[in-house]
């Protein structure tokens, strides 16, 4: 099925909606890094959520959450009730980022340890980057505008780049979140279309279940699964989880652009709310294409094309248009993120560490220039995609992040409760982690995860359970290179640790949140726990 012209004219609105909110920032102008980075520090908390979950849900799951549920990898959707540690950001960790004043997550590790910290963040989360958020999503863009408007893949990938990269080259942090919040509610409402219609098609929930099988619902598989064991799902999951939601620049860069503590948890509280979804509308769908192609009604070749195949076989014309806009918005609002905050990091971190005393406009044209560079490298990284992804990329994300969060995610939380921790061991964690993900990555490019000896075996210990392994290790490695090298200085750890909070500092943070904050995050855990319990099979 092809689109029709009211398609067209409900795309063509989408895309000017956007650009009318990109022009309306832009004009604004950006006057000095804060405002361009940060958006000011003054966004409310209902943009901040909305941009938090925009900037999650991007390729990976417009693309391969539904392809995972399509290929019966419910486990997988343990990632998707990570909203619980999204509430972790709020109340642990944004008021130690807040109270420093940073704007960028390595520079708070230099505030906390050292510049050699500092330095190694920058440059590993822009590797990073590329890995796992850049290049996926042009990737994903590829193949969504490629199905969805018949163009060649190589061409949809560089309009998805094109057009994004415009609007967050001009106007930085704050186009970024304000197109975001505009793109969530298309998002969710486009996504909400196809999962009601299609539930419709195969006869209703009962009868999803029936055709599906028990499989599909369900996220427990036993300890000895060879690639989604229950624990490493839930235990290696959340420390994924919690470097991602937590540590990392391109999700804890919204919540710093809050004016204060309370708004900016209040954005991640809702933002918590928001990233339940995409069970519902994403990998329910997966699950619906999977029985709607055992019955002969749909054809996909694989699993990374299935939710562009649902919006052509089950939407009119009018609604495919508009779910169309909501798969583009998912893909520009995650690319426009990544693009920002590694510019961020580039033009913060590294470029003005080097040359301190350039001026704010030569720093916002070094901001903007690094966005295209950024855009360049990602672009050239597609073609390994394939090899490591094995046609599911919601898969192949989550293996990589599995094996770079974990030093990540120990530092950080090291460094926040315990005040002895000292930049030695942290500097040495994160070198470690560095060694052992390239040694990762490199024995499965080698082996494809087949074969035997050394190299093969390595490759083929599941990546889940090995997070966990690698976690516990430089949580080790931590204790005993610092109780082994001299204590932090008072200024290393003051209002950067719990053990160095003054009671100034205790009232502000208790000050800082009320009975419906505590309210509103306690009924999401219970909805956490309600669903955990339903998908047993």
């Amino acid at each position: 099925m092809t689109f029709e012209a009211l398609d067209w004219i409900v795309l063509a609105a989408y895309f000017g909606i956007l650009l009318a909110i990109a022009y309306w920032v832009i004009m604004r102008q950006n006057k000095s890094t804060e405002d361009y980075f940060l958006a000011g520090r003054n966004v409310g908390w209902f943009v901040i959520g909305a941009s938090i979950f925009a900037s999650n849900i991007g390729s990976e799951h417009v693309v391969g959450l539904a392809g995972t549920g399509a290929a019966g990898n419910m486990p997988l959707a343990h990632y998707e009730l990570h909203a619980w540690i999204v509430l972790l950001l709020g109340w642990l960790f944004l008021p130690f980022y807040m109270r420093s004043g940073v704007f960028t997550m390595p520079e708070f590790l230099e505030r906390r340890f050292d510049s050699k910290s500092r330095w190694f963040l920058s440059v590993f989360s822009i590797l990073g980057y590329i890995l796992t958020k850049v290049s996926v999503t042009i990737y994903a863009g590829g193949i969504v505008i490629s199905n969805l408007l018949g163009l060649d893949f190589t061409l949809s990938a560089l309009l998805t780049v094109a057009i994004t990269g415009l609007y967050t080259v001009l106007g930085g942090m704050r186009a970024v979140v304000y197109t975001e919040a505009i793109q969530t509610v298309i998002l969710i409402i486009g996504a909400t279309i196809i999962t009601i219609l299609g539930l419709h098609a195969v006869g209703g929930w009962q009868e999803l279940k029936i055709g599906a099988g028990s499989d599909h619902f369900n996220m427990w598989r036993p300890p000895s699964d060879p690639d989604f064991p229950w624990t490493g799902m839930m235990f290696g999951g959340a420390i994924v989880g919690i470097w991602y939601w937590c540590t990392d620049q391109y999700i804890v860069q919204r919540t710093l652009a809050a004016a204060n503590i309370k708004i900016g948890r209040r954005g991640a509280i809702f933002g918590a709310y928001l990233k339940i979804l995409p069970i519902f509308i994403f990998l329910v769908p997966g699950i619906i294409a999977y029985v709607l192609k055992q019955k002969g009604l749909l054809t996909y070749s694989k699993a990374d094309e299935v939710f562009p195949a649902l919006v052509q076989y089950l939407l009119p014309a009018g609604l495919r248009g508009l779910v169309a806009a909501g798969l583009m918005a998912a893909l520009m609002s995650s690319l426009a993120s990544v693009f920002n905050s590694s510019s961020t990091i580039f033009t913060v971190d590294i470029f003005k560490k080097l040359y301190p005393n350039v001026g704010e406009e030569r720093l916002l044209r070094i901001g903007k220039l690094a966005t295209v560079v950024i855009m360049i490298i990602g672009f050239l990284w597609v073609p390994f995609l394939e090899s490591l992804s094995k046609g599911t990329l919601y898969q192949y994300l989550q293996s990589v992040q599995a094996y770079i969060a974990p030093p990540i995610t120990a530092v950080f939380l090291m460094g926040i409760l315990w005040k002895r921790t000292t930049s030695s061991a942290a500097i040495s964690t994160l070198c470690i982690g560095l060694v052992f993900a390239i040694l990762r990555i490199s024995a499965e490019l080698i082996t494809g995860g087949e074969g035997s000896g050394l190299i093969a075996g390595f490759a083929k210990i599941n990546f889940a359970h090995l997070c966990i392994y690698l976690f516990f290790f430089y949580i080790l490695v931590l204790i005993v290179i610092s109780l082994l090298t001299p204590a932090p200085s008072a200024q290393q750890i003051e209002g950067l640790t719990f053990g160095s909070l003054t009671d100034e500092q205790k009232a502000a943070a208790k000050n800082s949140y009320s009975l419906i904050d505590i309210t509103a995050s306690l009924a999401l855990i219970g909805v956490i726990i309600w669903i955990l319990s339903y998908f047993t099979g």
